[in-house]
Formats: structure tokens, sequence, C-alpha cells
């Protein structure tokens, strides 16, 4: 926790606002503890995160204990069974599952799977001299590979950098997650057959050639709809979640921490 002098005889204040729910304050020492449960690059933002979500607790504390639930022991429990008392949240129908299914085909398909082969120019991501040298020798060897001159076993074999040079290149078959963003991300848009550009990644340039390619079919609702009124039941009660902390914020009083920042650890 960063501190910063007021001028009295040394004593430290901690930089943020103090932070109330109702007549409660939420200690510095509280949310110093907390801020290890959200790492940020910024203090500020680790902080607010911290404080907001011990405000958070606060006010389902305070909600539960104004509805007599201070027998049940285990906090987390009292907080549960809170919750369970006042969140309305209604369950999808089966029309809102079958709409949500018709307006999002691509986020039901099996996955794309393709075949690649690949020749790696390797340069350090800092190491700009490397990198221009490696792209200038992957276009010369492109070059050779769309002029017909040269073989890509061979041309892997001599000059990649990645063990696949053994097996000519083969990276075998992949599909979504199985590699790097930077270079799954153009790979898979790929038609089959040698593509004429480099693709850089943080290991340095690709030649690339994709062997084959198998698209992703769209899955039948049927097997689809487990997923989906799981996603809409969670989304709905995200949604009613941050509406009932509205509520309780405003009769409460909360002081000291913005509430309208997105998520919540509690709604896990």
């Amino acid at each position: 926790m960063q501190l910063i002098p007021t001028g009295e005889a040394g004593k430290p204040r901690n930089q943020f606002p103090p932070v109330y729910v109702g007549d409660t304050r939420i200690h510095e020492e509280a949310i110093a503890r907390e801020m290890q449960h959200h790492p940020a690059e910024a203090l500020a933002q680790a902080w607010h995160e911290a404080a907001r979500s011990l405000v958070i607790r606060e006010l389902l504390l305070q909600q539960a204990c104004r509805l007599n639930l201070n027998d049940i022991d285990d906090e987390e429990e009292r907080l549960a069974q809170l919750l369970e008392l006042e969140l309305q949240v209604p369950a999808p129908s089966e029309q809102d599952c079958q709409r949500f299914y018709a307006a999002n085909p691509d986020r039901f398909c099996s996955p794309t799977l393709m075949a690649l082969s690949h020749i790696l120019l390797a340069a350090a991501p800092d190491d700009i001299e490397e990198r221009i040298r490696q792209e200038e020798a992957g276009r010369r060897l492109l070059s050779s590979l769309l002029a017909g001159q040269s073989r890509f076993s061979d041309l892997a074999k001599q000059y990649s950098a990645c063990e696949s040079r053994h097996q000519g290149g083969s990276l075998g078959q992949i599909s979504k997650g199985q590699t790097v963003e930077e270079f799954e991300r153009p790979v898979l848009s790929l038609n089959e057959g040698l593509h004429p550009e480099l693709i850089e990644s943080r290991y340095g340039w690709h030649i690339v050639r994709v062997d084959q390619r198998i698209d992703g079919e769209r899955l039948p609702y049927e097997h689809a709809k487990p997923n989906i009124r799981q996603y809409l039941s969670e989304s709905v009660t995200r949604r009613a979640f941050r509406q009932y902390l509205q509520v309780l914020a405003a009769e409460t009083g909360v002081d000291g921490v913005d509430l309208a920042l997105p998520g919540s650890p509690l709604m896990q």
C-alpha cells in the first residue's frame, strides 16, 4: 500500500479517499490485504478493485443482517442464502435459447482443423537488426518457393529453426488455441496452399503452407442448447446482481469507491 505523508509529525496517510458503506468504514489495512487478489498494472486500479470487492461484501452482509440471517455462522453460506432469497432470476425460455442460437451461428461450430507446414526464420523480439535480416531472407526463400525453384521440405530442413524441420516443416494438425495468438489469427483464415506472404510472430518470421483445411460445421441446436441455457442464465444473473447492488448502495449509501466498474469476484 502506497502512503503519502500528511505533514503531521511524519504520520502517513493513504493516498485514496476513505471508503464507507453506510456508517461502516472499510479500513485501509483491509483494502491493502485484499489487493493481493486483484493484480493490476496500476496501483490505483488494484486499490479500487479491492475496495469495491469489500464494499460489495459489506453491502450484502448488512442486508443479510437486516433479513435476520445472522444465525448462519458461515459468511459464504449466509451470502448464498441472501442471494437465493433476494435475486429473482427467470430461467431462459426455449424461445430465448432458439433466438440466441439463430443470432450467433459462429459460436456453435466445431473447430476448424488445419494441417500446416512452416519454415521458421528465428529472431528475438527485441533484436531489430536480426528481425530485418531474417525477414529479407524469408522473402528470398518464399520467392523461390512461389517460382517453383525449391522444395518446401528441403528449405525447411536447411533453414527452419523449428524442430518440425525434421518432418519437412510439418506441424501436424492444429486448431484454435494451440499456437500463439499472433500466429494463429492470420493462419486460421488461410486457404490450402502456400501463403504468399510472411507471417510474423514473437519467434520471428514464418513461411506457411496449409496442407489441409477442414472447416468447422455448425452444431445442431439440441447439442448447443445446454451451453446456451447456461450462458443466458449467467448473463441474466449478472444483470440482476448489478441492479440489486445498485439498489442496496442507494439505500445504504456508499462513499469513496465507484460501484459502476464491470465484473465482480462475488459473482463466481
